[in-house]
């Protein structure tokens, strides 16, 4: 296994790849034809490798499991710029979320 490993930067740097995507011709970039076919297939892509990744973790598949969760982290964040939203606003809401019990948390925005 390689010493090296990214840090979570590595989302940063993938967003802005991401990012420079958008527009480009569909037909020579995946990111760019994801964008295309609009924010209900990407969250559709979202789901299916959130499925993917839960079942390789059910059957005790490990690098299944990360090879999954690359996948998940990619589309979540193509979701997220379809969404407008940048990868600051998330690190607020977990950074805004430290101290906080997990069942306190997901009660005030079920009342919130």
């Amino acid at each position: 296994m390689k010493q090296d490993v990214p840090n979570g930067c590595v989302l940063e740097q993938l967003y802005k790849v991401i990012e420079d995507r958008r527009g480009e011709d569909p037909e020579s970039s995946h990111t760019a034809k994801l964008f295309d076919r609009g924010i209900d297939k990407i969250a559709q892509k979202v789901g299916e490798e959130a499925t993917e990744t839960v079942i390789e973790a059910v059957r005790e598949r490990r690098e299944g499991v990360i090879d999954e969760s690359a996948d998940l982290l990619y589309h979540l964040l193509v979701l997220w710029a379809a969404s407008g939203v940048k990868p600051k606003h998330v690190w607020a809401a977990l950074e805004g979320r430290k101290g906080i019990s997990g069942i306190v948390e997901k009660a005030s925005r079920a009342h919130g």
